[in-house]
Protein backbone atom coordinates (compact mmCIF):
# COMPACT_ATOMS: atom_id res chain seq x y z
CA UNK A 1 0.00 0.00 0.00
CA UNK A 2 3.00 2.36 1.19
CA UNK A 3 4.34 1.58 -2.65
CA UNK A 4 1.36 2.77 -4.03
CA UNK A 5 0.98 5.55 -2.87
CA UNK A 6 4.56 6.64 -3.06
CA UNK A 7 4.21 5.81 -6.76
CA UNK A 8 1.49 7.87 -7.04
CA UNK A 9 3.55 11.04 -5.69
CA UNK A 10 5.81 10.38 -7.78
CA UNK A 11 3.90 10.25 -10.58
CA UNK A 12 1.93 13.59 -9.83
CA UNK A 13 5.39 15.72 -9.49
CA UNK A 14 6.55 14.33 -12.33
CA UNK A 15 3.34 15.76 -14.34
CA UNK A 16 4.02 18.83 -12.73
CA UNK A 17 7.67 19.21 -14.17
CA UNK A 18 6.42 18.25 -17.41
CA UNK A 19 3.47 20.99 -17.42
CA UNK A 20 5.77 23.44 -15.72
CA UNK A 21 9.08 22.85 -18.78
CA UNK A 22 5.94 23.07 -20.76
CA UNK A 23 5.21 26.59 -19.82
CA UNK A 24 8.53 27.80 -18.77
CA UNK A 25 8.84 29.24 -22.26
CA UNK A 26 5.89 31.41 -21.36
CA UNK A 27 7.40 32.94 -17.97
CA UNK A 28 7.36 36.45 -19.01
CA UNK A 29 4.11 36.69 -20.56
CA UNK A 30 2.59 34.89 -17.77
CA UNK A 31 4.35 37.36 -15.72
CA UNK A 32 2.90 40.23 -17.25
CA UNK A 33 -0.61 38.73 -16.91
CA UNK A 34 0.34 38.47 -13.31
CA UNK A 35 0.98 42.24 -12.78
CA UNK A 36 -2.49 43.07 -14.78
CA UNK A 37 -4.62 41.26 -13.09
CA UNK A 38 -2.97 42.65 -9.71
CA UNK A 39 -3.09 46.44 -10.93
CA UNK A 40 -6.77 45.34 -11.79
CA UNK A 41 -7.61 43.76 -8.50
CA UNK A 42 -5.88 47.07 -6.76
CA UNK A 43 -8.12 49.13 -8.84
CA UNK A 44 -11.56 46.92 -8.14
CA UNK A 45 -10.66 46.81 -4.62
CA UNK A 46 -9.80 50.56 -4.07
CA UNK A 47 -13.57 51.09 -6.03
CA UNK A 48 -15.21 48.59 -3.56
CA UNK A 49 -13.77 50.48 -0.68
CA UNK A 50 -14.98 54.11 -2.05
CA UNK A 51 -18.07 52.79 -2.74
CA UNK A 52 -18.63 51.45 1.26
CA UNK A 53 -17.18 54.84 2.79
CA UNK A 54 -19.41 56.86 0.06
CA UNK A 55 -15.92 58.06 -1.41
CA UNK A 56 -15.03 61.31 -3.45
CA UNK A 57 -12.77 63.09 -5.01
CA UNK A 58 -12.12 66.53 -3.63
CA UNK A 59 -10.76 69.07 -5.55
CA UNK A 60 -6.72 69.31 -5.70
CA UNK A 61 -5.08 72.06 -4.66
CA UNK A 62 -1.07 73.06 -4.86
CA UNK A 63 -0.56 74.20 -1.95
CA UNK A 64 -0.64 73.04 1.53
CA UNK A 65 -4.52 73.40 2.47
CA UNK A 66 -7.11 71.16 3.84
CA UNK A 67 -10.78 72.17 4.05
CA UNK A 68 -12.61 69.69 4.44
CA UNK A 69 -16.39 69.51 4.49
CA UNK A 70 -18.82 66.69 6.01
CA UNK A 71 -16.07 64.64 6.71
CA UNK A 72 -16.23 60.98 7.96
CA UNK A 73 -13.70 58.93 9.47
CA UNK A 74 -13.96 56.34 7.14
CA UNK A 75 -13.73 53.00 9.58
CA UNK A 76 -16.53 54.57 12.26
CA UNK A 77 -18.98 55.77 9.09
CA UNK A 78 -18.36 51.46 8.10
CA UNK A 79 -18.70 50.44 11.54
CA UNK A 80 -22.05 52.85 12.06
CA UNK A 81 -23.40 52.27 8.82
CA UNK A 82 -23.15 48.31 9.89
CA UNK A 83 -25.06 48.69 13.24
CA UNK A 84 -27.31 51.26 11.57
CA UNK A 85 -26.15 54.35 13.43
CA UNK A 86 -25.77 57.63 12.21
CA UNK A 87 -22.19 59.12 12.18
CA UNK A 88 -21.43 63.04 12.47
CA UNK A 89 -19.35 64.65 10.26
CA UNK A 90 -16.99 67.14 10.49
CA UNK A 91 -15.76 70.31 8.66
CA UNK A 92 -12.38 71.77 9.63
CA UNK A 93 -10.21 74.40 7.75
CA UNK A 94 -6.59 74.41 7.59
CA UNK A 95 -4.81 77.32 5.22
CA UNK A 96 -1.64 79.97 5.96
CA UNK A 97 -4.11 81.64 7.81
CA UNK A 98 -5.19 79.62 10.12
CA UNK A 99 -2.60 76.71 10.25
CA UNK A 100 -3.04 75.37 13.82
CA UNK A 101 -6.35 73.77 15.56
CA UNK A 102 -6.06 73.32 19.01
CA UNK A 103 -9.32 71.44 20.19
CA UNK A 104 -10.05 71.02 23.83
CA UNK A 105 -13.03 69.05 25.57
CA UNK A 106 -14.53 66.43 27.45
CA UNK A 107 -13.22 63.11 27.74
CA UNK A 108 -14.45 60.79 24.58
CA UNK A 109 -15.89 63.86 23.50
CA UNK A 110 -14.78 62.74 20.21
CA UNK A 111 -11.42 65.57 20.15
CA UNK A 112 -8.98 62.33 19.24
CA UNK A 113 -11.29 60.76 16.26
CA UNK A 114 -11.75 64.17 14.82
CA UNK A 115 -7.91 64.93 14.56
CA UNK A 116 -7.46 61.19 13.47
CA UNK A 117 -10.13 61.50 10.40
CA UNK A 118 -8.04 64.70 9.04
CA UNK A 119 -5.09 62.62 9.41
CA UNK A 120 -6.73 59.22 8.19
CA UNK A 121 -8.26 61.39 5.15
CA UNK A 122 -4.82 63.05 4.03
CA UNK A 123 -3.38 59.71 4.18
CA UNK A 124 -5.57 58.16 1.48
CA UNK A 125 -5.95 60.97 -0.42
CA UNK A 126 -2.04 60.54 -1.09
CA UNK A 127 -2.26 57.35 -1.33
CA UNK A 128 -5.01 57.46 -4.69
CA UNK A 129 -8.15 56.54 -2.72
CA UNK A 130 -11.41 58.03 -2.73
CA UNK A 131 -12.38 59.92 0.53
CA UNK A 132 -15.64 60.29 2.59
CA UNK A 133 -16.29 64.15 2.04
CA UNK A 134 -18.37 66.24 0.36
CA UNK A 135 -17.29 66.97 -3.85
CA UNK A 136 -16.77 70.69 -2.72
CA UNK A 137 -13.71 69.83 -0.33
CA UNK A 138 -10.49 71.00 -1.04
CA UNK A 139 -7.21 69.31 0.06
CA UNK A 140 -3.74 69.72 -0.52
CA UNK A 141 -0.81 67.72 -0.98
CA UNK A 142 2.14 67.47 2.19
CA UNK A 143 5.27 66.55 1.85
CA UNK A 144 5.65 65.59 5.33
CA UNK A 145 2.82 63.73 7.59
CA UNK A 146 4.32 63.70 11.37
CA UNK A 147 1.78 61.95 13.98
CA UNK A 148 2.03 61.55 17.80
CA UNK A 149 -0.90 59.18 19.15
CA UNK A 150 -1.14 57.24 22.42
CA UNK A 151 1.36 56.68 24.86
CA UNK A 152 4.85 55.78 23.40
CA UNK A 153 6.89 54.69 26.36
CA UNK A 154 9.23 52.09 25.86
CA UNK A 155 11.09 49.88 28.47
CA UNK A 156 13.90 48.45 26.00
CA UNK A 157 14.95 52.03 25.19
CA UNK A 158 14.31 53.47 28.91
CA UNK A 159 11.52 56.08 28.00
CA UNK A 160 9.18 57.24 30.04
CA UNK A 161 5.83 58.29 28.59
CA UNK A 162 6.70 62.12 28.93
CA UNK A 163 10.32 61.29 27.75
CA UNK A 164 9.25 59.38 24.55
CA UNK A 165 6.72 62.85 24.00
CA UNK A 166 9.38 65.10 24.24
CA UNK A 167 11.54 63.14 21.94
CA UNK A 168 9.08 63.05 19.28
CA UNK A 169 8.29 66.63 20.04
CA UNK A 170 12.34 67.50 19.44
CA UNK A 171 11.59 65.81 16.05
CA UNK A 172 8.71 67.84 15.06
CA UNK A 173 10.22 70.72 15.82
CA UNK A 174 13.56 70.16 13.86
CA UNK A 175 11.72 68.93 10.63
CA UNK A 176 8.80 70.70 10.36
CA UNK A 177 8.38 73.06 7.35
CA UNK A 178 4.98 74.81 5.44
CA UNK A 179 4.42 71.10 3.86
CA UNK A 180 3.77 69.69 6.95
CA UNK A 181 0.70 68.39 8.59
CA UNK A 182 0.99 67.39 12.03
CA UNK A 183 -0.85 65.11 14.42
CA UNK A 184 -0.48 65.65 18.34
CA UNK A 185 -2.64 64.27 20.56
CA UNK A 186 -2.76 65.34 24.47
CA UNK A 187 0.21 67.22 24.13
CA UNK A 188 2.00 68.08 27.32
CA UNK A 189 0.78 65.22 28.98
CA UNK A 190 2.27 62.84 31.18
CA UNK A 191 4.42 65.36 33.17
CA UNK A 192 3.29 68.30 35.92
CA UNK A 193 0.95 70.08 34.34
CA UNK A 194 2.00 73.45 35.35
CA UNK A 195 5.76 72.47 33.65
CA UNK A 196 3.46 70.24 30.76
CA UNK A 197 1.82 73.10 29.95
CA UNK A 198 4.42 75.61 29.63
CA UNK A 199 6.78 73.21 27.53
CA UNK A 200 3.54 72.67 24.73
CA UNK A 201 3.10 76.05 25.23
CA UNK A 202 6.68 76.27 23.61
CA UNK A 203 6.37 73.70 21.68
CA UNK A 204 3.45 75.36 19.62
CA UNK A 205 5.21 78.87 19.09
CA UNK A 206 7.83 76.83 17.47
CA UNK A 207 5.45 74.68 14.86
CA UNK A 208 4.07 78.04 14.17
CA UNK A 209 7.13 79.59 13.38
CA UNK A 210 7.74 76.82 11.19
CA UNK A 211 4.48 77.68 9.11
CA UNK A 212 3.49 73.90 9.53
CA UNK A 213 0.01 72.81 9.74
CA UNK A 214 -1.55 70.62 11.93
CA UNK A 215 -4.06 69.57 15.11
CA UNK A 216 -3.59 69.33 18.87
CA UNK A 217 -5.72 68.22 21.71
CA UNK A 218 -5.43 69.50 25.05
CA UNK A 219 -6.64 69.78 28.52
CA UNK A 220 -4.20 72.71 29.49
CA UNK A 221 -6.22 75.96 29.92
CA UNK A 222 -3.21 78.00 28.68
CA UNK A 223 -3.20 76.30 25.70
CA UNK A 224 -6.86 77.80 25.05
CA UNK A 225 -5.79 80.93 26.36
CA UNK A 226 -2.70 80.82 23.74
CA UNK A 227 -4.88 79.89 21.13
CA UNK A 228 -7.44 82.49 21.88
CA UNK A 229 -4.37 85.34 20.88
CA UNK A 230 -2.39 84.29 18.65
CA UNK A 231 -2.43 84.46 15.41
CA UNK A 232 -2.50 81.57 13.24
CA UNK A 233 -3.90 79.01 16.09
CA UNK A 234 -7.56 78.85 16.34
CA UNK A 235 -9.50 77.16 19.71
CA UNK A 236 -12.29 73.98 18.86
CA UNK A 237 -14.46 72.66 21.41
CA UNK A 238 -16.46 68.87 21.42
CA UNK A 239 -19.83 69.80 22.11
CA UNK A 240 -20.82 68.53 25.25
CA UNK A 241 -25.06 68.31 26.80
CA UNK A 242 -24.61 69.43 30.11
CA UNK A 243 -27.98 68.66 30.97
CA UNK A 244 -27.74 65.10 30.16
CA UNK A 245 -24.17 64.76 30.78
CA UNK A 246 -23.42 63.35 27.06
CA UNK A 247 -21.03 64.22 24.56
CA UNK A 248 -22.89 65.43 20.87
CA UNK A 249 -19.18 64.73 19.32
CA UNK A 250 -19.78 68.07 17.39
CA UNK A 251 -16.89 70.29 16.58
CA UNK A 252 -17.58 73.95 17.38
CA UNK A 253 -14.36 76.13 15.79
CA UNK A 254 -13.54 79.29 17.37
CA UNK A 255 -13.36 78.85 20.80
CA UNK A 256 -12.16 76.86 23.84
CA UNK A 257 -14.40 73.74 25.38
CA UNK A 258 -14.50 73.05 29.03
CA UNK A 259 -13.04 69.47 30.24
CA UNK A 260 -16.13 68.93 32.32
CA UNK A 261 -13.87 67.40 34.56
CA UNK A 262 -16.54 67.64 37.14
CA UNK A 263 -19.65 66.62 35.06
CA UNK A 264 -18.04 63.67 34.26
CA UNK A 265 -17.79 62.54 37.66
CA UNK A 266 -21.27 63.17 38.15
CA UNK A 267 -22.25 60.92 35.62
CA UNK A 268 -20.41 58.53 36.40
CA UNK A 269 -21.38 58.30 40.00
CA UNK A 270 -18.81 59.19 42.00
CA UNK A 271 -19.91 61.01 45.49
CA UNK A 272 -21.15 64.29 45.96
CA UNK A 273 -18.67 64.92 48.93
CA UNK A 274 -15.79 63.85 46.73
CA UNK A 275 -16.54 66.07 44.14
CA UNK A 276 -17.30 69.14 46.47
CA UNK A 277 -14.08 68.33 48.13
CA UNK A 278 -12.22 68.49 44.87
CA UNK A 279 -13.94 71.97 43.77
CA UNK A 280 -12.25 73.09 46.92
CA UNK A 281 -9.09 72.07 46.37
CA UNK A 282 -9.17 73.37 42.68
CA UNK A 283 -7.83 77.05 42.47
CA UNK A 284 -10.57 79.67 42.31
CA UNK A 285 -9.55 81.29 39.39
CA UNK A 286 -8.76 78.03 37.47
CA UNK A 287 -12.36 76.68 38.52
CA UNK A 288 -14.29 79.76 37.22
CA UNK A 289 -12.63 80.10 34.05
CA UNK A 290 -13.67 76.28 33.56
CA UNK A 291 -16.96 77.32 34.64
CA UNK A 292 -17.43 80.09 32.28
CA UNK A 293 -16.38 78.08 29.59
CA UNK A 294 -19.23 75.53 30.70
CA UNK A 295 -21.76 78.08 30.57
CA UNK A 296 -20.34 79.85 27.06
CA UNK A 297 -20.48 76.12 25.41
CA UNK A 298 -24.65 75.52 26.45
CA UNK A 299 -25.29 79.19 25.79
CA UNK A 300 -24.01 78.14 22.03
CA UNK A 301 -26.02 75.45 21.78
CA UNK A 302 -28.69 76.79 22.98
CA UNK A 303 -28.36 80.30 20.20
CA UNK A 304 -27.60 77.11 17.76
CA UNK A 305 -31.17 75.27 18.29
CA UNK A 306 -32.71 78.64 18.07
CA UNK A 307 -31.02 79.76 14.74
CA UNK A 308 -32.00 76.11 13.37
CA UNK A 309 -35.83 76.74 14.18
CA UNK A 310 -35.31 80.38 13.42
CA UNK A 311 -33.86 78.96 9.97
CA UNK A 312 -37.01 76.19 10.14
CA UNK A 313 -39.31 78.93 10.71
CA UNK A 314 -38.14 81.59 7.86
CA UNK A 315 -37.91 78.76 4.85
CA UNK A 316 -41.94 78.13 6.36
CA UNK A 317 -42.41 81.62 5.80
CA UNK A 318 -40.51 81.57 2.50
CA UNK A 319 -42.91 78.79 1.29
CA UNK A 320 -46.21 80.36 2.30
CA UNK A 321 -45.15 83.19 0.66
CA UNK A 322 -44.45 81.63 -2.60
CA UNK A 323 -48.08 79.54 -1.87
CA UNK A 324 -49.57 82.63 -0.96
CA UNK A 325 -48.20 84.78 -4.31
CA UNK A 326 -49.30 81.78 -6.08
CA UNK A 327 -52.75 81.48 -4.98
CA UNK A 328 -53.20 85.48 -5.82
CA UNK A 329 -51.80 84.97 -9.07
CA UNK A 330 -54.19 81.96 -9.92
CA UNK A 331 -57.19 84.87 -8.69
CA UNK A 332 -55.95 87.09 -10.35
CA UNK A 333 -55.95 85.50 -13.99
CA UNK A 334 -59.12 83.51 -13.19
CA UNK A 335 -60.75 87.03 -12.80
CA UNK A 336 -59.02 88.24 -16.01
CA UNK A 337 -60.55 85.47 -17.53
CA UNK A 338 -63.91 85.62 -16.43
CA UNK A 339 -63.92 89.83 -17.23
CA UNK A 340 -62.84 88.57 -21.05
CA UNK A 341 -65.32 86.12 -21.07
CA UNK A 342 -68.26 88.42 -20.12
CA UNK A 343 -66.52 91.01 -22.95
CA UNK A 344 -66.52 88.77 -25.40
CA UNK A 345 -70.46 87.51 -24.60
CA UNK A 346 -71.09 91.28 -24.92
CA UNK A 347 -69.39 91.47 -27.78
CA UNK A 348 -71.02 88.76 -29.34
CA UNK A 349 -74.40 89.84 -28.09
CA UNK A 350 -74.16 93.19 -29.85
CA UNK A 351 -72.88 91.36 -32.96
CA UNK A 352 -76.39 89.42 -33.27
CA UNK A 353 -78.10 91.92 -32.33
CA UNK A 354 -76.65 94.20 -35.13
CA UNK A 355 -76.90 91.65 -37.90
CA UNK A 356 -80.83 90.84 -37.16
CA UNK A 357 -81.03 94.51 -36.77
CA UNK A 358 -79.48 94.94 -40.21
CA UNK A 359 -81.39 91.28 -41.94
CA UNK A 360 -84.53 93.58 -40.75
CA UNK A 361 -83.62 97.08 -42.13
CA UNK A 362 -83.00 95.00 -45.26
CA UNK A 363 -86.10 93.42 -45.62
CA UNK A 364 -88.22 96.62 -45.02
CA UNK A 365 -86.34 98.21 -47.89
CA UNK A 366 -86.73 95.36 -50.24
CA UNK A 367 -90.48 95.86 -49.62
CA UNK A 368 -90.36 99.33 -49.69
CA UNK A 369 -89.50 98.98 -53.09
CA UNK A 370 -92.22 96.47 -53.95
CA UNK A 371 -94.75 98.50 -52.29
CA UNK A 372 -96.94 99.65 -55.05
CA UNK A 373 -99.48 101.59 -52.68
CA UNK A 374 -99.13 104.14 -50.08
CA UNK A 375 -101.27 102.34 -47.60
CA UNK A 376 -98.25 99.39 -47.71
CA UNK A 377 -95.43 102.26 -47.61
CA UNK A 378 -97.43 103.72 -44.52
CA UNK A 379 -97.28 100.18 -43.12
CA UNK A 380 -93.42 99.74 -44.17
CA UNK A 381 -92.64 103.48 -42.25
CA UNK A 382 -94.63 102.54 -39.28
CA UNK A 383 -92.34 99.33 -38.57
CA UNK A 384 -89.05 101.13 -39.29
CA UNK A 385 -90.20 103.80 -36.40
CA UNK A 386 -91.40 100.99 -33.99
CA UNK A 387 -87.69 99.34 -35.08
CA UNK A 388 -85.35 102.34 -34.47
CA UNK A 389 -87.01 103.50 -31.25
CA UNK A 390 -86.91 99.74 -29.91
CA UNK A 391 -83.02 99.37 -30.36
CA UNK A 392 -82.95 103.09 -28.87
CA UNK A 393 -85.36 102.02 -26.30
CA UNK A 394 -82.77 99.05 -25.62
CA UNK A 395 -79.72 101.26 -25.37
CA UNK A 396 -81.26 103.49 -23.00
CA UNK A 397 -82.34 99.99 -20.94
CA UNK A 398 -78.12 99.19 -21.06
CA UNK A 399 -77.10 102.31 -19.46
CA UNK A 400 -79.50 102.41 -16.96
CA UNK A 401 -78.74 98.76 -16.13
CA UNK A 402 -74.73 99.31 -16.62
CA UNK A 403 -75.27 102.54 -13.52
CA UNK A 404 -77.56 100.30 -11.51
CA UNK A 405 -74.63 97.58 -11.61
CA UNK A 406 -72.13 99.74 -10.53
CA UNK A 407 -73.87 100.86 -7.94
CA UNK A 408 -75.71 97.45 -6.41
CA UNK A 409 -74.79 94.09 -6.09
CA UNK A 410 -77.80 91.24 -6.05
CA UNK A 411 -77.69 88.63 -3.55
CA UNK A 412 -79.88 85.98 -2.31
CA UNK A 413 -81.96 85.87 0.71
CA UNK A 414 -85.78 86.17 0.95
CA UNK A 415 -87.81 89.31 0.43
CA UNK A 416 -89.00 91.32 3.62
CA UNK A 417 -90.56 95.13 4.41
CA UNK A 418 -87.31 97.36 4.71
CA UNK A 419 -84.78 96.04 2.10
CA UNK A 420 -83.80 97.45 -1.36
CA UNK A 421 -84.65 95.21 -4.57
CA UNK A 422 -84.09 95.89 -8.11
CA UNK A 423 -86.68 95.59 -10.47
CA UNK A 424 -85.37 93.19 -13.90
CA UNK A 425 -87.74 94.56 -16.24
CA UNK A 426 -87.07 98.63 -15.78
CA UNK A 427 -83.43 98.18 -14.17
CA UNK A 428 -85.08 100.27 -11.06
CA UNK A 429 -83.67 100.20 -7.71
CA UNK A 430 -86.71 100.41 -5.51
CA UNK A 431 -87.47 99.59 -0.99
CA UNK A 432 -90.23 96.95 -0.25
CA UNK A 433 -92.84 98.56 1.75
CA UNK A 434 -95.43 95.22 2.04
CA UNK A 435 -96.02 91.75 0.86
CA UNK A 436 -99.53 90.98 -0.34
CA UNK A 437 -99.07 86.95 -1.32
CA UNK A 438 -96.84 86.34 -4.72
CA UNK A 439 -97.28 90.61 -4.64
CA UNK A 440 -95.16 92.77 -3.47
CA UNK A 441 -95.21 96.61 -3.22
CA UNK A 442 -92.24 98.28 -4.28
CA UNK A 443 -91.51 102.01 -3.62
CA UNK A 444 -89.93 103.68 -6.14
CA UNK A 445 -88.45 106.97 -5.95
CA UNK A 446 -92.12 108.82 -4.05
CA UNK A 447 -94.47 106.46 -5.83
CA UNK A 448 -95.20 102.72 -4.88
CA UNK A 449 -95.93 100.24 -7.45
CA UNK A 450 -97.15 96.41 -7.01
CA UNK A 451 -95.24 93.86 -9.25
CA UNK A 452 -94.95 90.33 -9.21
CA UNK A 453 -92.51 88.60 -6.75
CA UNK A 454 -90.40 86.81 -9.45
CA UNK A 455 -89.40 90.35 -10.99
CA UNK A 456 -87.74 90.92 -8.28
CA UNK A 457 -83.70 90.92 -7.41
CA UNK A 458 -82.45 91.63 -3.47
CA UNK A 459 -79.43 94.25 -3.97
CA UNK A 460 -77.09 95.59 -1.60
CA UNK A 461 -75.35 98.60 -1.88
CA UNK A 462 -71.55 98.03 -3.20
CA UNK A 463 -68.58 100.15 -1.01
CA UNK A 464 -67.67 103.16 -2.34
CA UNK A 465 -63.90 101.59 -3.23
CA UNK A 466 -65.53 99.20 -5.73
CA UNK A 467 -67.63 101.63 -6.93
CA UNK A 468 -65.01 103.73 -8.02
CA UNK A 469 -63.58 101.22 -9.76
CA UNK A 470 -66.46 100.26 -11.60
Amino acid sequence: MYSLETDESREVYRILRDLTKQLSVYAPLLKVYHDILGEYDFIRGKAKLAVDVNGHFPLLVDRAQVHLVDAYHPLLYLYNKKNQKPTIPTRIELNDKNRILVISGPNAGGKTVTMKTVGLLQLMLQSGLLVPVHPTSEMGIYKQLMIHIGDTQSLEFELSTYSSHLKNMKHFVENANGRTLFFIDELGSGSDPNLGGAFAEVIVEEMVKKHAQGIITTHYLNLKVMAGKTPGILNGAMAFDEKNLLPLYKLNIGKPGSSYTFSIAERIGLEKRLIDRARQLVDNDHFRLDKLLNRTEQDLQQLEKKDKTLNQQLKENEKLKKEMEFTLDKEKHRQQVELLKHQNKVSEDRILYLKDMERKLKQIVNDWKRAAHSDDKKELMKQLQILLFRQQQEQASEKVKKKVTSKYEEIGGDIVPGIKVLLKKSHKVGEVMELKGRKVVVKVGLMPITVDASDLSIVIEKPEDEKSRN
